[in-house]
């Protein structure tokens, strides 16, 4: 990466410096970069010289002079920075060499330690009890761009999506289906659970003595024998598959169904349970509301009288009466992912190239993962402190590191939204809280296809991609663009707008950067197509060269003669003696894509990602403008063709990583 070699030019020099000044050698030099929001002040710009002011006993202008000096003398970052200057009260301020950097670019690598590695990445894992909601299409698009992201940066990634078939939710639709009569209109089985599910909490709530039901079947599913348990394997089983085709329409795919039942009937949980009592935090409660039950004991300093009774609950791991938390399987399926347990499950396909565990099947290398990423929301965040308790209790600190959880906010819906799924809104409140126990809230099928229906009526021209595809993507970027601790207020009209830091919008970029290409090489030798202006919002309603994207055309000398490569070195043209400002901010723009990919990595925030391809996108739009891209002389035609391709290349990528189509024409 760019700025690896440049903040190891600089640690160098620093070590150098401090040998000749006869300081012991500084073991950790953190040389922090920043690029400044303008480029007089340079492309990239480092404090390091304040930071040594102390430890080598100089002012910090007299040490950023020395480490400039030290800098030119060994060649300046391997010849990508033209000048370096010293700025008050003691800056380093480095121009970068464009050219060189075009010419090196395709060398430039991530660091050795961004990959290697095999992480398991677990995402989705809805309760298979009913169709799936918005909220839950969060978790995968988050987990979805995470294993996009870490593959693109070198390391193996396993996609687990775990199924809780044994927990209340199912329950509770069995109960449901077993006790409660229903009638009605329904696509899909998925469907007609949704409204099952709301029946029986409206029975629960006017029946308590129903509730006993919930028991009585989470009972017969642990079991795993006799008709309640046949009707829970149904149930889920099919509820699975439409979940799974869902997100397959998202472009979403797994690697291994884990079912929860599979870690009882395989003994996961009985080698964990074997393991546990050898610590001091796992024990069996005598006395008080916890009697009969096993826990694991919390430090009295991480309780406090506001989240004592809270968490009281999740640190139970086995219920007086024998059945088995939530996390107490989690705990023994994460001794599994890591390698840690003699066990392993048998596989057999549940559709073609994806997996799930069973008591029958075959031996597969899944599992033994170095990094184990998990996202759920926050409210999860508790329980998921309890797996790394547990790991660090039994020995296993460096695995307990090496478990991450990437935790986010819910959604609700706007005002808007919320009203037009017949939601009553008369409280005024600026947001509605989903619930499935109550039936509220929007389901993924019915999300796409009211996106799908209001682009379709919008839009012209019909010849681009599908409405379902912009649809998708549309809602896609929509609940990945936001930092992951905000909660997403949904709005429909938002995530379709064609401007602003939208999926369409960033579509539209791709798309028009990719017409002017296929015109330059349609014009050939010189068809004098002329060039006609952009709209202010950039592009037309949902059509590709009807009003926004303008007629890209060339000079009355043509292109193709001037091909990229015809007057530079390895494919890269000439660059202009001077960059016009609208060049070099989308040059600066392009350079940082290594590092944000990197950093969107290591921080697991894949809305880093989607704030680089927007600042990208708006950023060619106004290089668009400003500069002509095939009028003027031929150098100039042969550069800013080469900036729009590299625009194209990076784009691209970004928008693969984000799971996001990369469009011709819309």
């Amino acid at each position: 990466m760019l700025s690896e070699l440049i903040q190891e030019s600089l640690k160098q020099s620093v070590h150098k410096i401090a040998l000749t000044l006869g300081v012991p050698v500084i073991a950790e030099v953190h040389v922090a970069l920043e690029q400044p929001a303008s480029a007089d002040h340079g492309d990239y710009s480092s404090n390091i010289a304040m930071q040594l002011a102390r430890p080598l006993r100089k002012a910090p202008l007299a040490i950023a002079g020395l480490i400039v000096a030290e800098l030119e003398a060994s060649g300046s970052v391997h010849g990508l920075v033209l000048r370096t200057e010293v700025a008050g009260p003691g800056f380093i301020n480095m121009y970068l060499d464009w050219q060189a950097w075009a010419r090196s670019k395709g060398s430039f690598t991530l660091p050795q330690h961004a990959g290697g590695s095999k992480v398991i990445v677990e995402h989705t894992s809805v309760n298979p009890n009913k169709s799936m909601h918005i909220g839950h299409l969060r978790n995968s698009c988050i987990g979805d761009a995470l294993v996009r992201v870490l593959r693109a940066t070198g390391h193996t990634v396993e996609v687990h999506n775990y199924v809780d078939d044994l927990g209340n939710q199912l329950a509770d639709t069995v109960a449901g289906l077993l006790s409660v009569p229903l009638a009605g209109e329904h696509m899909r089985f998925g469907d007609y659970c949704w409204d099952i599910y709301a029946e029986i909490n409206k029975t629960y709530a006017q029946q308590p003595k129903m509730v006993q039901k919930r028991t009585e079947i989470l009972h017969a599913l642990e079991e795993g024998h006799g008709n309640t348990a046949w009707i829970g394997n149904l149930v889920a089983g099919q509820i699975l598959k439409e979940h799974v085709e869902e997100m397959r329409g998202f472009g979403i795919d797994y690697d291994l169904l884990v079912w929860e039942s599979s870690i009882l009937k395989e003994g996961f949980w009985a080698s964990a349970f074997e393991l546990l009592p050898q610590t001091e935090i796992f024990v069996q409660e005598t006395e008080g509301k916890l009697a009969g039950c096993w826990i694991l004991k919390q430090p009295a300093e991480d309780a406090t009288p506001d989240t004592l009774e809270e968490h009281q609950k999740d640190k139970v791991l086995v219920r007086s009466n024998g059945i088995l938390t939530y996390t107490a399987k989690d705990i023994a399926y994460h001794l599994w992912k890591f390698g840690l347990l003699e066990k392993d499950f048998s596989y057999s396909e549940f559709q073609s190239g994806l997996w799930t565990t069973g008591l029958s099947g075959q031996a597969l290398p899944f599992g033994r993962a170095d990094q184990v990423v998990n996202v759920i929301d926050y409210r999860q965040e508790y329980p998921q402190q309890m797996v790394k308790q547990a790991l660090k209790a039994l020995g296993f600190s460096a695995q307990a590191d090496a478990l991450h959880h990437v935790s986010y906010g819910v959604v609700s819906l706007s005002p808007a939204s919320a009203a037009g799924l017949g939601i009553d809104t008369s409280s005024g409140k600026s947001s509605y809280a989903m619930s499935g126990r109550q039936g509220i809230g929007i389901k993924v099928t019915e999300l796409v296809r009211l996106m799908e229906d209001m682009i379709e009526s919008t839009r012209s021209d019909k010849n681009g991609l599908s409405s379902r595809l912009i649809a998708t993507a549309a809602i896609r970027y929509y609940l990945l663009r936001f930092n992951l601790g905000t909660e997403i207020v949904f709005d429909f009209k938002q995530a379709m707008e064609i401007s602003g830091n939208t999926g369409v919008y960033l579509m539209y970029a791709y798309a028009r950067a990719q017409r002017v290409l296929s015109k330059a090489a349609a014009a050939g030798g010189g068809s004098g197509v002329s060039e006609s202006g952009v709209s202010e919002s950039g592009v037309g309603e949902f059509n590709v060269g009807e009003s926004g994207v303008g007629e890209y055309g060339v000079g009355e000398s043509g292109v193709g003669e001037y091909g990229v490569g015809e007057y530079g070195v390895g494919g890269v043209p000439l660059f202009p003696a001077q960059l016009e400002a609208a060049e070099l901010a989308l040059l600066r723009q392009l350079s940082m894509w290594q590092d944000t990919l990197y950093t969107a990595s290591r921080e697991l925030t894949p809305n880093t990602i989607c704030n680089y391809a927007y600042s990208l996108a708006s950023l060619f739009s106004n290089f668009y403008s400003a500069c002509p891209i095939l009028k003027g002389g031929e150098a100039n035609i042969t550069f800013r063709l080469w900036l729009t391709r590299s625009f194209t290349d990076t784009l691209g990528e970004a928008l693969d990583v984000l799971g996001l189509p990369k469009p011709e024409r819309m």
